[in-house]
This record gives C-alpha cells, sequence and structure tokens, in this order.
C-alpha cells in the first residue's frame, strides 16, 4: 500500500536498500553521519536529540520503528503512539537530513532467525526485572539499524539509562564501529519527564506525576546534606504510595555499572513507578559523597 508520507519534503527512506543509497555519497564524501533512533510520537525530548546530532555530525538521520520484538504480550505495543505524518513536520523544524521507516516486514522479514541476548548492565535487576524480553529486543533492533545505517554517531535520551548502558555495552562488545551518545533528559516545565506514554495519563493523574521528580530530588539533596541512601529512599517511597504510585523500583546504582553504589563513586538514582495504567521511568545524576558527607568538587 502506498504511503503518503513518502511525499513529505523529507526524505523517507523505506527500505534497507533506500538508506543505504541515502547514506552512501555521504559516507563517500567524508562527512560524519548520526543516527538517532526513534519510535515515534515525538517531543521536544526526541527533538533537542537531533540538534545534539546536528551539532555532532555534518548528517543526520532519524529512524522511527515501532519494534514489537521489546513488547511482551501484556505491554502496550498495539496501542503505542503512532502518529508519522506529525513526526515528519516536527522533524522539519529541526533540519534533518533522512528518515528511515521501515515496517515489520522490513526489519524482521520472513525466516527471521536471529537475536541478540544481553547480560550484564541489561541484567541488573531493574527493567529487565519488570520487562525480561525488553533489553534482547532492544539489542537486536538497535543492532540492525546501526548496521543499516552504519552511522558514526549513535544517539539515545538519558532518560532510559539503563537502555542507554546496554547499548554502548552492545556497541562495545560486537566492535561496532559508532559511538554512542547519551543526551539529556528533557522535562516539561513541573519536572515531569518527556515520554511517548505521557499521553496515557489522565488529568488528574497528569497533576500527580511531578511528585515522581520531587521525590527524586528530595533524595539527591538528602544526599548531599549527609542523610543515608537507605532512608532517604524509605521515606520516598513511603510519600510516592500515599501519593498514589505504585512502586517497580527506587534505588540508587553505581553510574557506570549499574552496580552497587559507593559514595565515591558517580551515583544514578533510577525509579520506575505505575500511575494509574501509565508506567513512568526516570532517573537523576547524583554527586559523589565524600566520606565526611560532603559533595566532591
Amino acid at each position: 500500500m502506498f504511503d503518503p508520507a513518502l511525499l513529505h519534503p523529507i526524505l523517507c527512506c523505506p527500505t534497507v536498500d533506500a538508506i543505504r543509497a541515502c547514506v552512501a555519497p555521504w559516507r563517500q564524501a567524508g562527512e560524519r553521519i548520526a543516527l538517532v533512533p526513534t519510535m515515534g510520537a515525538l517531543h521536544e525530548g526526541h527533538l533537542s536529540l537531533v540538534r545534539q546530532a546536528r551539532r555532532k555530525a555534518e548528517r543526520v538521520v532519524v529512524s522511527i520503528f515501532v519494534n514489537p520484538t521489546q513488547f511482551a504480550p501484556s505491554e502496550d505495543f498495539s496501542s503505542y503512539p503512532r502518529q508519522l505524518q506529525r513526526d515528519l513536520d516536527l522533524l522539519a523544524t529541526v533540519g534533518i537530513d533522512a528518515v528511515f521507516i521501515p515496517d515489520a516486514g522490513v526489519m524482521y522479514p520472513a525466516g527471521f532467525a536471529t537475536t541478540i541476548s544481553m547480560s550484564g548492565p541489561a541484567a541488573a535487576g531493574l527493567e529487565d526485572a519488570s520487562r525480561p524480553v525488553f533489553f534482547n529486543g532492544v539489542a537486536t533492533v538497535v543492532a540492525k539499524l546501526l548496521i543499516q545505517v552504519a552511522p558514526d554517531l549513535a544517539i539515545f535520551g538519558e532518560k532510559d539509562f539503563q537502555q542507554l548502558a546496554v547499548l554502548k555495552q552492545l556497541v562495545l562488545d560486537l566492535d561496532l564501529p559508532v559511538m554512542v551518545q547519551g543526551g539529556p533528559t528533557m522535562r516539561e516545565a513541573d519536572g515531569l519527564a518527556m515520554s511517548s506514554r505521557n499521553v496515557y495519563l489522565s488529568a488528574s493523574e497528569r497533576a500527580l506525576a511531578p511528585g515522581l521528580s520531587q521525590a527524586m530530588q528530595a533524595v539527591k539533596t538528602g544526599l548531599a546534606a549527609g542523610g543515608t541512601a537507605q532512608a532517604l529512599i524509605r521515606t520516598a517511597e513511603t510519600e510516592l504510595e500515599q501519593a498514589g504510585f505504585r512502586i517497580d523500583y527506587l534505588v540508587l546504582r553505581d553510574a557506570t555499572t549499574l552496580g552497587e553504589w559507593h559514595s565515591h563513586s558517580e551515583g544514578r538514582l533510577l525509579v520506575a513507578v505505575w500511575l494509574g495504567k501509565t508506567r513512568l521511568i526516570d532517573n537523576i545524576a547524583i554527586d559523589p559523597v565524600d566520606p565526611d558527607g560532603q559533595i566532591k568538587e
């Protein structure tokens, strides 16, 4: 069936051959190519990644593909927001060179039989505990995108912090010639991390949602003042539950390994909660703390 998106002023590539033909002359000319992989339903967070890519490379490709292999049967694959025309209009405002828009038949053709199995940061007991199929699906589709587009640089949002760690490990382990970089989490004015799934929130849930970032900030402030992580996290959990959140996890981990955090190292406070039928994830950086409780310079 003809896709009207192909008439959009942005160059849209629906097949692997098309995107490879698109990037080939750029590569031949020695131009640096950046890829921003997305599942569409774009917002300012995605656009910030595109702007970062534009600063780092002469050519920018955005991929839009809702990847079925990272969704469990009970998750929201069928209802995940899809709004390609709006996405393309938004991308036109930030200036990109091409959009790769494969469908499931392109990414997983008949007879497809290869997947990637991740451990390491993918088995940190965070997203993997609640979504056991997630990272193998993410790793498989991202590996395919990196092979298909062959960018010099790929940029992913830090909001999905464990995912970013997994993809850095993927590129390292498979010797893929691409640099993976993170882009800062973009937030609404009230502190809620931007996410395509925020559209699922009811008006009353949306009013409560900023309490998540407020609880994280309270933990960070308490640590800087000399409080203990265990007590501060327990208080934050109690306050979130009383406000109506259901907690999957709220933990402080080492920012590099996602293992146990030690006060002398950079930390990351990571959280996943349910608010009604919507699952929200977020994280913030935690500075190293000296034994006397003072933030390191």
